[in-house]
């Protein structure tokens, strides 16, 4: 992993792994984002980090419990494709206060170059802000994960977090 920048104090992330499949265990994508936040001297608590069925009714559950905490960003990984199942992002944008346009734009143009060419089109990451919280949805493979960890969210998470806290 290149992380490029440390947090400045302690942010406090969550993780969701949306997935009808995975467990603590298999969960790569969830861990990997763990791993990366870890290494920016972020605070990710064990009971901040779980799994959610692919289900729009669950994630925006666990959304609402995480916005009512004092949560500075919450990542989610899984359910950003097409599929019937994919839900994340139903669940997710209507409790947006703002879109970050931006994340989901670039973290596409970065999968086609880098990544996995012409299929980024069925990619539908994002991002936004819900008070002062920023959430991150990315999609659940590792690679996607990697990708916009480091090119994303690692170079921006202290200034969207300083951003909705000054």
């Amino acid at each position: 992993m290149s992380i490029v920048e440390k947090i400045e104090g302690n942010i406090k992330v969550a993780v969701i792994t949306v997935s009808d499949t995975r467990t603590k265990e298999t969960d790569k994508g969830g861990r990997l984002v763990i791993e990366y936040l870890k290494e920016m001297n972020t605070t990710v608590d064990e009971e901040n980090h779980f799994i959610v069925a692919d289900d729009k009714e669950e994630i925006t559950k666990a959304m609402e419990r995480l916005l009512d905490k004092d949560i500075d960003a919450i990542i989610t990984t899984g359910g950003t494709g097409i599929a019937r199942r994919d839900v994340t992002i139903e669940a997710v944008r209507p409790l947006f206060d703002k879109e970050i346009e931006g994340f989901g734009e670039i973290f596409r143009m970065l999968s086609f170059t880098e990544d996995i060419g012409s299929r980024s089109i069925l990619s539908r990451a994002a991002a936004g802000t819900s008070g002062r919280t920023v959430i991150f949805t990315l999609p659940g493979s590792t690679g996607a994960v990697k990708l916009a960890m480091e090119r994303l969210v690692v170079p921006e998470l202290n200034h969207c977090v300083h951003e909705l806290n000054k």
